[in-house]
């Protein structure tokens, strides 16, 4: 029986550290070069992203008009 039969099994931590150590140089720079794709979201995931990034606009102005003005 070939691990292909067995079906994916996840990788355990140890398992990647110890890959990792056992790479070269080169080969390990090659491997972080590698460009990770973006992630296609589910509409709810991007309805919480863009919210959070509304707010985070919102919280910067507030900030900044307290800073500006000098209240606490």
């Amino acid at each position: 029986m070939t691990p292909r039969d067995k079906g994916h099994s996840a990788v355990s931590a140890s398992d990647e550290e110890l890959v990792l150590r056992s790479l070269e140089r080169d080969q390990l720079a090659g491997l972080k070069r590698r460009p990770i794709p973006r992630r296609h979201l589910s509409g709810s995931e991007a309805l919480v992203i863009w919210s959070l990034r509304v707010y985070l606009v919102f919280m910067m102005v507030v900030v900044l008009y307290q800073v500006l003005t000098g209240t606490h």
